[in-house]
């Protein structure tokens, strides 16, 4: 029996080596045709608005952050007020009372109220702080009541929802903003402008990260959902927060894009154990790995490593790398600069490490004033740190994309980004559960990733 069994095999190896047919290796997912009547928006403009009307749904540990945060944005005014919770409702009451602000209209006590918000007519821009599964539901429902989506992240998990996004947005040409508050950190955006004016070659290479133990937070959200999500679900669950800005850097869909992506990922050692924590009772069936993994190509023959990892003691880090032809910038553990210089005097043989000069400290930030960022004035960034949100980039990002409306001017993070950077986790977990193989990453612009030539901030005239 063995003996025919081993014959077999081989005859269908035989047989296949003699195919004319291709192996399929990279699995491939449906792009949709974009329907009839229906373009693009890269780079959409809309009307400028000279006052940015503001709903904010979800008034949680980020929504309630943001309420009082955008009383401090220049044109930007919270006209509506949306959670399950009243008392959380109330409470972003008080806050604009505090800051001396009008009243806004409260929506609350079932789960679909955000519906009535959506539907308000002095609402320009909804702002999505809810869990993640309301995240899609409430932008789709947004952009069809005339509205501008601003979306937490990440703000999907799945390609469906994805497309659904994309094409919403095309189709009523709104903006659908994804909150990515790393892209405003200001080592990111010094690093952005250091890459754009050649100083460390061309960048080939980034890396990027969420790894950042929850343990203390678990029990913060409620009903349990962020557990649940990991539970439930495979792969990067969290991709944007590293991916974000190297995007930027690497010009994602502004002359280049990712191609293909290889996924793997540990057991779910510390995860199982976490649902006994939370429930009393070990979860046999939790599906988030502890540690994944996920490798992309670019068109450009460029690459990017995303890792996520929320369950095990590792310090806090986004990893943040950029690899350059001739320079290199690292923000964690610490932040360097690193150029094609070593060390004078330095012997060199079979033992030698280490001798490259780098730049750490005011040594570093003297390197990098070299580059002035675009948007940062000296009065905003203080201002920025003054008010804070993860030292200040929280502000910075809600002052974007409202200076973008009140202006008429594109957005530094599209429809686009949001497709890109969210689509890691749907197509990681399609490699890892099957066997690691590679995917294929849907060109969500359907042909137009190379209309524009390299990221920029728009700036009004």
């Amino acid at each position: 029996m063995k003996l025919r069994t081993l014959f077999l095999a081989a005859a269908a190896l035989l047989a296949a080596a003699c195919s004319n047919k291709p192996v399929q290796t990279v699995l491939k997912t449906d792009v949709p045709v974009r329907p009839a009547g229906q373009e693009n928006v890269i780079g959409l403009t809309t009307e400028p608005l000279e006052t940015v009307r503001i709903g904010v749904v979800g008034l949680g540990m980020r929504g309630s952050d943001a309420v009082e945060r955008l009383t401090y944005v220049p044109g930007a005014v919270v006209t509506a007020l949306c959670d399950i919770v009243p008392e959380r409702v109330a409470a972003s009451q008080k806050a604009l009372a505090d800051r001396g602000c009008p009243a806004a209209k409260e929506y609350t006590g079932s789960d679909d109220a955000w519906k009535g918000l959506c539907e308000q007519e002095d609402v320009d821009v909804v702002y999505i702080c809810t869990d993640w599964s309301h995240h899609v539901p409430v932008a789709l429902y947004a952009m069809e009541q005339g509205k501008h989506a601003a979306v937490e992240v990440p703000a999907a998990g799945t390609l469906e929802d994805i497309w659904a996004l994309v094409n919403t947005a095309e189709r009523t040409r709104r903006h659908c903003i994804m909150l990515e508050n790393c892209c405003y950190d200001f080592f990111e955006m010094s690093v952005l402008a250091m890459v754009q004016s050649g100083a460390i070659g061309e960048p080939i290479h980034g890396e990027g990260s969420y790894q950042h133990n929850l343990d203390p937070f678990w029990k913060a959200y409620q009903g349990n959902w962020r557990l649940q999500e990991n539970q439930k679900n495979r792969g990067d669950l969290y991709p944007t927060h590293g991916l974000g800005p190297v995007a930027q850097v690497m010009n994602l869909h502004r002359g280049d894009r990712m191609t293909t992506l290889v996924a793997m990922d540990t057991k779910p050692f510390n995860g199982a154990k976490m649902s006994e924590t939370l429930y009393g009772k070990a979860d046999a069936t939790f599906a988030a790995g502890d540690q994944t993994c996920t490798l992309i190509q670019t068109e450009k023959g460029k690459t990017i490593l995303v890792e996520h990892d929320v369950m095990t003691p590792r310090p806090y880090s986004r990893m943040y790398q950029i690899v350059g032809t001739d320079g290199y910038a690292s923000k964690y553990p610490m932040q360097v600069l690193c150029f094609r210089e070593f060390r004078e005097g330095e012997e060199v043989n079979a033992h030698t490490v280490g001798i490259e000069r780098t730049y750490t400290g005011d040594a570093m930030k003297e390197k990098l004033s070299a580059h002035p960022v675009p948007i940062l004035t000296p009065e905003l960034e203080a201002l920025a740190k003054e008010v804070g949100g993860h030292g200040g980039m929280d502000y910075i990002m809600d002052y974007r994309w409202v200076y973008c409306l009140r202006n008429g001017l594109p957005m530094d993070i599209d429809v686009y980004d949001l497709a890109e950077w969210c689509c890691v986790t749907p197509l990681s977990r399609l490699s890892i559960e099957n066997g690691n193989r590679p995917v294929e990453v849907p060109d969500f612009t359907r042909g137009a990733w190379n209309q524009v030539q390299g990221f920029s901030y728009a700036l009004a005239q």
